[in-house]
């Protein structure tokens, strides 16, 4: 009993029956109606999506009994040897078993000999990838300039590891991985004309599982006709057939789980998820379901005029009822839990940790809180924003009366895990956990501060606001730096003056120090800028000596440095006191980002 297998039975023998490759299919037939036919082609793209079949095709257009052209006939000697493999002068070498420099040796032997039966000799060498270095430079010579009736075609997954010297005597084309609904065209077509019945949903999934590559999904095909009986009983392929096999999850068990997100409801979250170990799923792929359906409900909700399949979730009222920031940040989410599954206790664990992640970020009711995961107790419940905006606000009493206007901005606080693993996720996570500890209940968004709990005002400084500038002819430290503050000096001109120290001045003569190694911002073009800026306030463009000297005063530039490092300090205690900060790192061992918190102004 003999059975050809999908992928070998449905090979496209033209080019009119390729599925995709439009951009390759083009280029070769133009060669070939014109005559101008290179002497080398490489074909690089994925697994099944049809390098060797087009390279097939190409060697029949060439060799075809009634003439070189871009349609053969498919008929003559010549053809059907071709598509039956057994064609003298086609000579297919799978290069990951013939990989050594003898074999390209008697490769290079026999090229110098006239074909048999063809036109031209045809090569074609499968995963050229795998060849050896030394096999590559043997072959160089004759790839470049072969016999007119010798024609290269070669086929890999792995272009990258090709030489350049050989990229380069070769055209190259980049054949695409197949979008779904091309894969499942095929394959629908497939199953109308072998006489089988099939559920859309059921095709839908092979497509989704061949990723990308049309002999894979052929693959899947032969796998669910075998797995259902479809082929011989009358059977048919059924959807919840298909996912039993592939072992997907049908897409109402993903609208469910969202549902209960929306919903906030922890007990049908954990149910749901009980359901779905009953059919001992891939988790990994349950993942990606519900991130596909976030994907596609992201789509309905800011791009409502696009096309987007249900796939049996209600799109409608999930976008109604969620805010699209939630919807972005459980896209993340589990985005994250899948990438994080390996590390997990166990795959389910993972996968419930990365739900229950979504479900502390789950929407409250306007004013209202939510009932609590654990149980029936009422706990408020706000969004990530909202809960920045409390942590700042209860930040703020805690600041030094004295100190400038530093209040941390988005800051976060990561619960303890590797550091490779950080991420906007556990960024998110700190804010919402930040709020949620303080005592204070709040709503969705959380009300201004109280005027008794606002930031002190900034402290007058020596800045130029302080007082005017120095008066025509008289200039001292103090007046020095308000000069150079105030003015509008930019570029090196300013990077002078910033760490310049004042020394003295008079008669006209500016003395300013130098620390080591800043003597290199003195030019005499910036030299020229700063007297011309210092001349409206000092009656006359001054001469300016410098001196390289370890300056006594203090300069801009490390004032600048001293009042920057304060505001830090003041908001990095100013964080740390808050008494939900204090919290999280009492009794969940959270830790400080190092280099996290700004102080507001910055």
């Amino acid at each position: 009993m003999s059975y050809l297998v999908l992928a070998r039975k449905w090979r496209p023998k033209r080019f009119s029956e390729l599925v995709g490759q439009e951009h390759v299919v083009r280029a070769l037939t133009n060669a070939l109606d014109s005559g101008r036919v290179h002497h080398a082609f490489l074909f690089t793209g994925t697994r099944g999506v049809g390098k060797t079949t087009i390279a097939r095709i190409f060697a029949k257009s060439l060799n075809c009994e009634r003439g070189t052209s871009a349609e053969p006939c498919g008929e003559c000697e010549t053809c059907q040897a071709i598509d039956a493999g057994r064609y003298i002068d086609l000579l297919e070498i799978d290069a990951a078993s013939n990989t050594g420099v003898d074999d390209v040796r008697d490769l290079i032997e026999n090229a110098q000999y006239m074909p048999s039966r063809g036109r031209y000799k045809v090569y074609l060498i499968d995963e050229v990838h795998m060849l050896s270095k030394p096999a590559f430079n043997a072959l160089l010579k004759t790839l470049e300039e072969p016999p007119e009736h010798v024609k290269f075609l070669f086929a890999t997954t792995d272009p990258e590891k090709l030489l350049v010297t050989v990229l380069s005597r070769c055209l190259q084309f980049n054949l695409k991985r197949l979008d779904e609904d091309q894969i499942a065209g095929q394959i629908a077509k497939i199953l109308a004309a072998e006489g089988i019945d099939a559920e859309p949903g059921a095709i839908r999934q092979l497509a989704r599982g061949a990723d990308g590559s049309l002999r894979d999904g052929l693959s899947l095909l032969d796998q669910a006709i075998a797995y259902t009986g479809a082929g011989s009983g009358g059977g048919k392929l059924e959807d919840a057939a298909v996912a039993a096999m592939l072992g997907t999850v049908d897409r109402s068990r993903v609208g469910a789980l969202l549902a209960a997100l929306a919903d906030g409801d922890g007990a049908a979250l954990l149910d749901e998820v009980a359901a779905l170990a009953e059919f001992s799923p891939d988790w990994s792929g349950v993942l990606d379901a519900l991130a596909d359906a976030l994907h596609r409900l992201q789509v309905r909700q800011l791009v409502p005029q696009a096309a987007v399949e249900d796939g049996g979730i209600d799109l409608d009222t999930l976008a109604s009822r969620l805010r699209p920031e939630l919807v972005q940040l459980w896209y993340q989410m589990a985005l994250n839990a899948r990438r994080d599954l390996s590390l997990a206790p166990s795959p389910r664990a993972g996968f419930e940790m990365g739900v229950l992640r979504m479900l502390a970020f789950r929407p409250a009711a306007a004013g209202a809180p939510s009932a609590s995961v654990a149980g029936g107790d009422a706990a408020p419940r706000i969004s990530g924003a909202a809960a920045a905006k409390a942590a700042l606000a209860e930040a703020a009493p805690a600041r030094p009366a004295r100190a400038a206007p530093a209040r941390p901005a988005p800051m976060r606080i990561a619960e303890p895990a590797p550091a490779e693993h950080a991420s906007a996720e556990h960024v998110s996570t700190a804010r919402a956990s930040s709020a949620h500890a303080s005592s204070a209940p709040m709503a969705s968004e959380p009300a201004a501060p109280e005027p008794s709990r606002q930031v002190p005002p900034k402290p007058a400084s020596s800045g130029p606001a302080s007082s005017g500038p120095a008066s025509p002819g008289t200039l001292d430290a103090d007046g020095w730096l308000r000069l150079v503050a105030g003015s509008d000096l930019r570029g090196p001109a300013r990077e002078l003056a910033a760490h310049a120290a004042f020394v003295a001045y008079a008669d006209g003569v500016l003395r300013l120090a130098l620390l080591p190694g800043d003597e290199l911002l003195q030019s005499p073009a910036s030299t020229k800028t700063l007297a011309q800026a210092l001349a409206p306030a000092l009656g006359g463009v001054p001469q300016i000596r410098f001196e390289v000297a370890a300056a006594s005063v203090e300069t801009l530039h490390q004032r600048s440095a001293r009042e920057r490092d304060a505001r830090q300090e003041a908001a990095e205690a100013a964080f740390l006191a808050d008494p939900g900060v204090q919290q999280l790192i009492r009794q969940h061992g959270a830790q400080l980002v190092p280099d996290s918190i700004r102080p507001f102004d910055e």
